[in-house]
C-alpha cells in the first residue's frame, strides 16, 4: 500500500510528456512482435470496413435505404472516375475493387488519427520523464503503412499486367529483348534500328527505376501530408487549446479525403498502365497515319 502510494505521488508530480514521433508507438507486445498504435488504428479500419460490409449486405433491396442511397452516390461517382482514366468499363469492373478498397482503408485511417480521444493512451517511463502513448495513430502517419501499399499498387498493377497482356509483354516493357532482336531483322530495310533499338532497350530499363520512383512517390506523399496535419494540429492545440484548433480540424478531415482520393486515381492509373500493351498502340497509331496519309 506505502508503494502503491509513493507511486501515484511520483507520478503527479512528474511532468508528462507527449510527442509526436515519426515512427510508430508500440502500446503492447505479442511475443518479440510489437503492437503499435498505428497497427491498432490499421486493424480497427479493417473492422470497420467489414462492419460496413456486412450491413449493406443485410439491408440490399429493391427498394434502397438511406445507407444503401449514400453508398450507390459513392461507388457510381467513382466508378465513373474510374471510367475517365481506363476509357474502357470492362476494365474499370477489374481495378475499381481494389481502389474502393484501398480508398476507404486510407481514408478511414486518416480519419481515426484525428479523432479527439487524445486523453486514451499509456504512460510509459522514459530517461526524461513520463511520456503519453496515444492507443490510436493514424496508420498513414506511419511510413512502414504507406510503403506496404504502395509497394502493394506497384508489384499488383504489374501482376494485372500479366494476367491481362501475358507475362512476355510485361517482362518486355522493363527488359526488351525484342528491340535488341529487331537489329538483326530489320536493319536492311532500315539502317536507323541500329541507334533505335539500343536506346529502346536502355528506356526500359529506366522503366525499372521508375516502378522504385512509384513506390516511394505514393508512400512518402501520403506519409509526409497525414503526419505533417497530426502536427499541425497538436502544435495549435498546445498554443490555443479551444475554438482556433477547429478549422483546422476540417482541414485535415478534407485532406484526409483529397490524400484517399489521389492514393486511389493513382493506383487506378498504374493498373491501366500496365494492362495497356504499347506495341498495339504503336501499330494502331502506325495503321493510322499509313491511312491518314493514303487519304490524303
Amino acid at each position: 500500500m506505502e508503494q502503491q502510494e509513493i507511486l501515484t505521488t511520483g507520478i503527479e508530480n512528474e511532468e508528462i510528456s507527449h510527442e509526436i514521433t515519426l515512427f510508430a508507438e508500440p502500446i503492447s507486445y505479442y511475443k518479440n512482435f510489437p503492437i503499435t498504435n498505428s497497427l491498432l488504428t490499421s486493424g480497427f479500419a479493417v473492422l470497420i470496413i467489414i462492419f460496413l460490409s456486412v450491413m449493406l449486405k443485410r439491408k440490399l433491396g429493391e427498394i434502397p435505404g438511406k445507407l444503401q442511397n449514400i453508398f450507390e452516390m459513392i461507388v457510381e461517382g467513382a466508378l465513373s472516375l474510374c471510367d475517365q482514366v481506363t476509357n474502357n468499363r470492362a476494365l474499370s469492373m477489374k481495378v475499381f475493387p481494389i481502389a474502393i478498397s484501398v480508398f476507404f482503408f486510407i481514408l478511414i485511417n486518416n480519419w481515426l488519427g484525428l479523432l479527439p480521444i487524445g486523453g486514451l493512451g499509456l504512460l510509459e517511463k522514459g530517461k526524461e520523464g513520463l511520456a503519453f502513448v496515444p492507443f490510436l495513430r493514424g496508420g498513414t502517419a506511419d511510413i512502414n503503412t504507406t510503403i506496404a501499399l504502395a509497394i502493394m499498387a506497384v508489384v499488383g498493377a504489374n501482376i494485372f499486367g500479366i494476367f491481362s497482356i501475358g507475362i512476355w509483354k510485361t517482362f518486355n516493357k522493363y527488359v526488351n529483348l525484342k528491340a535488341l532482336g529487331e537489329i538483326f531483322t530489320k536493319v536492311r530495310k532500315e539502317p536507323t534500328i541500329i541507334i533505335i533499338a539500343p536506346i529502346t532497350f536502355f528506356v526500359g530499363l529506366i522503366e525499372i527505376i521508375g516502378e522504385f520512383a512509384k513506390v516511394a512517390s505514393l508512400s512518402f506523399r501520403l506519409f509526409g501530408n497525414v503526419f505533417a496535419g497530426e502536427v499541425l494540429l497538436v502544435s495549435m492545440a498546445a498554443l490555443v487549446a479551444y475554438i482556433i484548433p477547429i478549422p483546422f480540424l476540417f482541414l485535415e478531415i478534407l485532406i484526409g479525403l483529397i490524400q484517399a482520393l489521389i492514393f486511389g486515381m493513382l493506383l487506378v492509373v498504374y493498373f491501366t498502365i500496365g494492362a495497356s500493351d504499347h506495341e498495339e498502340r504503336e501499330e494502331t497509331h502506325k495503321e493510322s497515319i499509313i491511312i491518314n496519309h493514303n487519304t490524303a
